[in-house]
């Protein structure tokens, strides 16, 4: 049984206000939605409660307005995008309190479906503020979150109305907080944990959470390189943090009394410069030239990878291996994602990635259907692999 509420908990809703979080946060082009990702993702909470009778009013942010409502921020074009999706009539207020909401709630009959306006028109949404939460709730009898992508954020919309009206996990929530728990929480072991990017300074916190919980943490991308230079290895003209040799000594050090074994490169593909197709050589890392800069791990690093990720149960991935934007430094990457696949297909693995990069590289490698779970949620995904408590998910916690 999930330690959290979910709509399995909800009981009958026909007829019933549901208030609704979900993540909206879409990329706009011209005024149009440029890809419906993440609206695709909270599609089953909507369509499950809409046939349940609920009268479902949903809640959402979009960008970062900073001076009250702004139409260019509006989620008008994006209830249209949602209406498209559902392929279900979508309404909208073009407020998410006060009488515009309140009138727009009234007019539903059960099996409605409607957007209010962004939250973030409201300075009481990001600051929690007691008030605005009250008058979010007004319009709900119950509370759905289904954003986890915001679950790190103690935004009004997305943790206190869960302490006004009795709150669960959306369809999109659950599957996400199941997932998660298969990949750290109470993992198949032996785990391994594949970090990569372009900075160690971003994912401190990450590591060091990591390194007392898997068995093996693949260090790639740009953040290796700061490893290696901590061990006294000449990088060249590599993309290295050189002031964080102390941290990148104290997390190996860490490891070492977890009982977690670090897998650095050993081989590497480099080049003078950072273009498609420049030329390059793949070397031992103790002989990387002095003018060229490490872009992608080599063969014998994936072999090393790959070997690590057939023995084990659990694989937890975020962040390129190497620079996979621009081939052929995508080479890497793309082999041990689809070995990763091929493993997950086959049953022997579960595997849980997140992060842009990721999805991005995974999306690029062709295999993220493939995947026990890609997480689109970015900040909330790291925050989680950090160990840090996600507000959103906290307050969704059963009792007793």
């Amino acid at each position: 049984m999930p330690a959290f509420r979910t709509l399995d908990d909800i009981g009958d809703v026909s007829g019933k206000r549901v208030l609704v979080r979900v993540d909206l946060n879409v990329p706009m082009k011209d005024g149009k939605v440029g890809d419906v990702t993440r609206i695709e993702r909270v599609a089953p909470t909507i369509v499950e409660l809409s046939d349940r009778g609920a009268k479902v009013i949903l809640l959402a942010h979009f960008g970062r307005p900073k001076h009250g409502p702004d139409p260019a921020l509006s989620l008008a074009p994006i209830a249209a995008a949602t209406e498209a999706v559902l392929d279900r009539r979508v309404h909208f207020a073009a407020d998410c309190i006060g009488p515009l909401a309140a009138d727009a709630v009234k007019a539903m009959a059960a099996g409605d479906i409607l957007v209010l306006e962004n939250t973030r028109f409201h300075k009481g949404e990001e600051a929690n503020e007691a008030g605005f939460v009250a008058a979010l709730a007004e319009n709900g009898d119950l509370f759905v979150n289904d954003a986890f992508s915001a679950a790190h954020r103690a935004h009004a919309s997305t943790e206190g109305l869960a302490h006004m009206l009795p709150a669960y996990a959306g369809r999109t929530m659950q599957a996400e907080l199941v997932a998660l728990e298969k990949g750290l929480g109470d993992p198949a072991r032996p785990v391994v944990a594949i970090v990569g990017g372009a900075k160690v300074s971003t994912k401190i916190d990450l590591l060091m959470n990591l390194v007392g919980k898997v068995d093996v943490l693949v260090i790639g991308g740009g953040m290796a390189n700061t490893f290696l230079a901590a061990r006294g290895t000449q990088v060249g003209k590599s993309l290295c943090e050189h002031d964080l040799a102390h941290t990148a000594k104290q997390i190996m050090t860490e490891a070492a009394s977890a009982g977690c074994a670090i897998v650095l490169p050993v081989d590497a593909v480099v080049a003078r410069e950072f273009k498609a197709g420049a030329d390059n050589e793949t070397v031992n890392v103790d002989a990387v030239p002095a003018d060229a800069m490490i872009l992608d791990v080599g063969p014998k690093t994936v072999k090393t990878v790959t070997e690590r990720i057939d023995r084990a149960a659990t694989l937890v991935w975020n962040g390129p291996l190497g620079a996979f934007e621009i081939a052929p430094f995508d080479a890497a990457t793309v082999a041990a994602a689809k070995f990763a696949a091929a493993q997950t297909v086959d049953g022997r693995l579960i595997s849980v990635a997140g992060g842009g990069d990721t999805v991005a590289a995974l999306n690029h490698a062709g295999v993220t259907d493939a995947f026990t779970y890609v997480s689109t949620a970015g900040g909330a995904f790291l925050e989680w692999m950090e160990g840090k408590a996600l507000p959103g998910v906290d307050a969704l916690k059963k009792s007793g």
